[in-house]
């Protein structure tokens, strides 16, 4: 989950998703139905993704929605009222709402439903299926040395370490009903766009390691770290393979983690605006040098945070 200090000639992040838009009729890569009902449209960023991936999911209906919902990898999806970002016209008028679809770093390859109920305040509902095909994804593997107790911790140390994952997850579980944000997310070091180590499979000491499910951002120990959008504070700890620890909630399942700080400035329970400095860069937990590890899930999925930056620079 957490990844060493990159120092690399030249970081690069796998990005997946080709933004693009998908209407009616039928489009090969993701299968949009050729119809769901009378007025509605949907459309997608791309028409296929691969593990650690996102995808925006658009749903427009020319009469106003009193209901609209869906499932997507076994949870709900969460849907948020979104306002057009160019100037009204036919093609843009009408309800629109979007929602985020996290393809977890090691979700099976195959093909996958998403399911979309709309409901009007008069009429018969409609259901759409849109099937979306998941490639596998092509991450690099690397050979990392780190303290041995991080390889082969002692039975207190394994405890302690379980009991952090299952909180983890216990947080991640819980989906917060309100959009916290507002407008774009951004990278949390200031003069920074670019980032490495997404997905890595990493060798420890010898041993395979899990996949590295965040973006590491090289930098100086008291560098500060910003909040990458407005969200309230779910953890702010010393954890065992992170070290210092924060996590926001930025509400509709989408949490971003941010690791191996040197100094944690926020407390759980504080509301943080976009750009809040919540700690500073350091070298605490599993690492080999000082570095931010940026992680973020979307509904329980582990997924490359900067595409998250960039799939919401649209309004």
């Amino acid at each position: 989950m957490f990844g060493k200090h990159c120092i690399r000639k030249r970081l690069s992040v796998w990005l997946s998703i080709l933004l693009g838009c998908l209407s009616f009729p039928a489009l090969a890569g993701a299968k949009i139905p050729a119809t769901c009902a009378a007025g509605v449209t949907l459309k997608l960023s791309a028409t296929e993704s691969s593990q650690g991936s996102l995808l925006l999911l658009e749903v427009r209906s020319r009469m106003p929605m009193s209901d609209l919902s869906g499932e997507w990898n076994g949870r709900n999806v969460a849907f948020w009222q979104a306002t057009n970002s160019q100037p009204q016209s036919r093609a843009t008028t009408g309800d629109l709402r979007r929602a985020l679809l996290g393809i977890d770093l090691e979700k099976a390859p195959g093909t996958y439903p998403v399911v979309v109920h709309v409901q009007w305040a008069s009429g018969k509902p409609a259901t759409c299926t849109v099937q979306i095909p998941i490639r596998k994804g092509k991450f690099a593997t690397e050979d990392l040395h780190v303290e041995k107790e991080f390889v082969e911790p002692d039975p207190e140390q394994i405890k302690r370490a379980n009991e952090e994952r299952d909180r983890l997850r216990a947080i991640f579980d819980q989906v917060t009903p309100q959009k916290l944000w507002t407008g774009d997310f951004r990278v949390p070091l200031d003069g920074v766009t670019t980032g490495g180590n997404f997905g890595k499979r990493r060798i420890l000491n010898g041993q395979p390691g899990s996949p590295h499910s965040g973006v590491d951002f090289p930098a100086s120990t008291g560098t500060p770290v910003h909040a990458a959008q407005n969200g309230r504070v779910v953890l702010a700890q010393e954890l065992f393979f992170s070290g210092s620890t924060v996590v926001i909630d930025h509400g509709l399942g989408i949490y971003t983690f941010y690791g191996h700080l040197s100094e944690i400035d926020v407390k759980v329970g504080d509301d943080l605006e976009s750009g809040q400095v919540l700690g500073k860069v350091g070298a605490t937990g599993r690492v080999t040098g000082p570095h931010l590890h940026w992680g973020l899930t979307v509904e329980r999925a582990r997924v490359n945070p900067l595409q998250l930056v960039k799939l919401l620079k649209i309004g």
